[in-house]
């Protein structure tokens, strides 16, 4: 008695799989793109020092205005770090709107671009202040309090993903509502963030 051949269904199972697994990495790719993940490559992980007690506000900004005041810099070439920095400000802003703080944005001198549609009008733009050329890198944050002193420069929070979990703005912040002083002190961060140098 001679062998069976294989049946059509059978032969056809190898190429069904192949194809199968085929189709889950295209899925896979794709939201690894959409998610943004496939951008952060260009914005590798790195450990900027932040030390930028030398920013000033404009004199219309400056003084005790009994206002907490925070900047947002940010460059628009730096989408990924952008897009998760955002949601964390808008955040922030929706968080602290009855608290007596003031939110501006200054883009990186010598680029276009518009702020994300959530931010448009939440945030005051400001072309620069003084001591901008010593930011190392963006997305940062400079928050002065009531009386018009510096009280922190650096990053957002730590690691790829900013959000509340690992920010340092927010028990900053609580501090300043509660009226308690707090000065600036340099930092070394990891995270996501683009190179800053002020273009002349």
């Amino acid at each position: 008695m001679g062998a069976t051949a294989p049946g059509p269904r059978r032969s056809m199972l190898p190429l069904m799989i192949a194809l199968a697994c085929l189709f889950m990495a295209g899925v896979a790719a794709a939201l690894w793109q959409y998610f943004g993940y496939g951008e952060q490559s260009t914005f590798a992980e790195q450990a900027i020092v932040f030390d930028d007690s030398q920013l000033r506000l404009p004199a219309e900004l400056a003084g005790d205005t009994g206002r907490i005041r925070v900047v947002h810099f940010w460059d628009p070439a730096c989408g990924v770090c952008n897009r998760e920095t955002g949601a964390h400000l808008s955040y922030l802003i929706s968080m602290y709107r009855r608290a007596g703080i003031d939110f501006y944005a200054i883009r990186r001198p010598g680029t276009q671009g518009d702020l994300p549609e959530p931010l448009r009008n939440k945030v005051i733009n400001l072309p620069t202040i003084d001591g901008i050329e010593n930011i190392p890198a963006s997305p940062a944050v400079a928050i002065w309090d009531r009386q018009g002193h510096l009280a922190y420069a650096g990053p957002y929070s730590i690691g790829m993903v900013c959000n509340s979990a690992n920010s340092f703005v927010e028990p900053l912040l609580d501090k300043l509502v509660r009226g308690e002083t707090v000065r600036p002190k340099g930092l070394l961060a990891v995270g996501c963030y683009c190179p800053w140098q002020a273009k002349r």
